[in-house]
């Protein structure tokens, strides 16, 4: 079993729609390098920033 990491030491991103920062997560494991947004309503609400 692999040992747990710190938070501070995993990758983070910048969030398209808000701005702010967010850091990977197991969700996104597969997909990280696709991820824009930090949440589902940021998701959604890109649309409307634009």
């Amino acid at each position: 079993m692999p040992k747990m990491r710190k938070k501070s030491d995993l990758p983070s991103k910048t969030c398209l729609a808000c701005g702010l920062p967010f850091t990977w997560r197991k969700k996104w494991e597969r997909d990280w390098d696709n991820v824009k947004y930090c949440s589902d309503r940021c998701r959604r609400g890109k649309l409307a920033l634009k």
